[in-house]
């Protein structure tokens, strides 16, 4: 089987425009959750998110990609731009041939079936825009980076609700390891925080009006956030005979199902996906120095995961380190997976070790060492990146330095 490597990197979320924006935030342990600026937001019970603030699409489209872009298309075009400049390839010959796209994401374009909406229920119009179902199909931005980046092998999206970034991922990783594909450009995007998308999300009740505080006995909810990350990962043979800079390598990938309830998760499907990353990756549970955890901050959620995290490594679960940085970002929901891989590869490059901030009040379900408030310096050679997602479907990536 073929070595997969990570050779760029890019992103656009509450934290920060870029990666080194977001890392910076991420260190100092900032909060990118604030007061939403949406129309009608007088009428949602839930004011706060993870909103991406300072963004213009004028700066940086012209005006026919913006009648053909969704905001969470723009987002993903915003980090594909960063991540493949960094990786330094050009797609051309064979190479352009056979690799592609895999991206996540579950709302896909929520702002323009909100628009439209409005336009045709609530203005009564009887015409809309004929670029609105190019515009909000969840390929969408798959599609426009293809087309962008002359990538003709494999592209799809992938739609698993708060799994979809890790799942995309994943398929990306086997797809280069099996030998399909030499690079793919992977991640996922989401912006959900429009009337609509915020409304829908209220008749559920597990949404904080506060604050994200995962694992902390006085949680009361997730908050939403919007964004993307996009990573170009390689095959490591290719990757080294050009001389490109590995950030990190990704060696193991498990997906499960719980199959048991639409909105609880499971603690034995949470640990059978995380074992499973174990397993693939010929990793050994005391090997794993820190993982990123799904932590939404919602009580069965942090419980569940804290619950299989001890069952899969027992007594080194003490030892090890997990933090939820949707305490900071806000949970992109199906770009949630993407912009947490950032933190990972942090942990692996920098020997930092992001925080779980709004950390308050110790829980006896949650005793982990959860890197409450501040992050941390840890020399780490391994680890996890969680996502389990409505529905029961469940997605963990392992990483290693290289």
């Amino acid at each position: 089987m073929k070595r997969v490597v990570i050779t760029g990197q890019g992103t656009i979320n509450a934290l920060g425009h870029d990666v080194a924006a977001t890392t910076e935030a991420m260190r100092e342990g900032r909060c990118g959750i604030g007061d939403l600026d949406i129309r009608d937001v007088d009428r949602l019970s839930i004011k706060i998110g993870g909103q991406v603030k300072g963004y213009t699409p004028e700066d940086h489209f012209n005006r026919q990609q913006i009648a053909l872009f969704d905001r969470f298309t723009q987002f993903t075009m915003l980090a594909a731009k960063e991540a493949i400049a960094q990786s330094g390839l050009t797609f051309d010959g064979e190479l352009a041939v056979k690799s592609g796209v895999v991206l996540g994401t579950s709302g896909g374009g929520m702002n323009t079936l909100d628009e439209n909406y409005r336009s045709v229920y609530e203005d009564g119009k009887n015409r809309v825009h004929p670029f609105v179902v190019p515009k909000l199909m969840n390929n969408a931005a798959a599609s426009h980076v293809s087309m962008e980046y002359n990538l003709m092998g494999p592209s799809f999206t992938v739609a698993t609700a708060c799994a979809s970034s890790n799942h995309a991922m994943g398929q990306a990783f086997q797809l280069i390891r099996s030998g399909l594909a030499p690079a793919m450009v992977t991640g996922g995007s989401e912006s959900m925080l429009c009337f609509g998308g915020v409304k829908a999300w209220e008749g559920l009740r597990v949404m904080s009006k506060d604050a994200c505080r995962p694992f902390s006995a006085n949680r009361n909810g997730m908050v939403q956030g919007e964004g993307a990350a996009v990573f170009v990962f390689e095959e490591y043979e290719h990757a080294k005979a050009r001389g490109a800079q590995i950030l990190a390598e990704v060696n193991g990938f498990a997906m499960s199902s719980d199959a048991s309830d639409i909105v609880m998760p499971s603690r034995h499907g949470a640990a059978r996906a995380i074992s499973g990353a174990l397993r693939d990756a010929g990793l050994s549970p005391n090997q794993v120095g820190y993982i990123n955890a799904h932590g939404t901050g919602t009580a069965a959620n942090d419980k569940t995961e804290c619950a299989a995290v001890a069952d899969v490594f027992g007594a080194h679960a003490d030892r090890l380190m997990i933090s939820s940085t949707k305490s900071m970002h806000g949970h992109l929901i199906g770009g949630t997976g993407a912009v947490e891989l950032l933190a990972c590869i942090m942990a692996l490059r920098d020997g930092v070790i992001a925080p779980t901030i709004g950390y308050e009040e110790p829980d006896p379900e949650c005793t982990l060492d959860v890197v409450p408030n501040e992050a941390r310096e840890a020399d780490v050679d391994v680890v996890l990146s969680n996502a389990f997602a409505f529905g029961g479907l469940n997605a963990v990536l392992a990483l290693r330095r290289v």
